[in-house]
């Protein structure tokens, strides 16, 4: 009877301190901190502000889920949805979404680029975030008459939270 609950007790102490055989430790990942995706969203909304844009902005993390949106008094209704998809585009691909829009053009082969996944907006003014060697997100600006001047304000976006600004 002793020799039962001994038994049981030292099966109990193996099975609870053992470690799997094949334990790894858990990967280190970069994020971008809420904080400074806002810092990174008014600085952009600012740029376009001081030219007389009214524009969207919106930031996504690596994983594509939207930390903030912001829409300037004036800006269309469409402007949200076209920032968003920006900054996904660019999160998700790792690239910038202009540079995908003439890649697709000059290379007919990827224009299923455009129907991989309807989160995607392939126009210019999508930005991945990199910071370091670590792609943590995207910028998407959107409303401006042209990609090259939605570009423009995620650039200043980058530039305030000290992200690799793509040439």
């Amino acid at each position: 009877m002793v020799f039962n609950r001994i038994s049981k007790a030292a099966l109990l102490l193996v099975l609870f301190s053992a470690q799997p055989a094949c334990s790894e430790p858990l990967p280190k990942i970069s994020y971008l901190p809420t904080g400074k995706a806002l810092t990174a969203a008014r600085a952009a909304l600012d740029a376009c502000a001081a030219n007389g844009l009214a524009v969207s902005v919106a930031i996504v993390a690596r994983q594509g889920a939207t930390i903030v949106l912001l829409r300037a008094d004036g800006a269309g209704p469409h402007t949200t949805g076209s920032a968003t998809g920006k900054a996904f585009t660019a999160a998700s691909l790792g690239r910038d979404s202009g540079a995908l829009a003439s890649a697709i053009t000059s290379n007919p082969e990827l224009a299923g680029l455009r129907d991989m996944d309807s989160r995607l907006v392939i126009l210019g003014g999508g930005l991945p975030i990199r910071v370091g060697n670590s792609l943590v997100g995207g910028i998407g600006v959107g409303g401006a008459p042209s990609s090259s001047q939605d570009r423009q304000c995620a650039i200043a976006g980058l530039q305030a939270i000290e992200a690799e600004v793509p040439d």
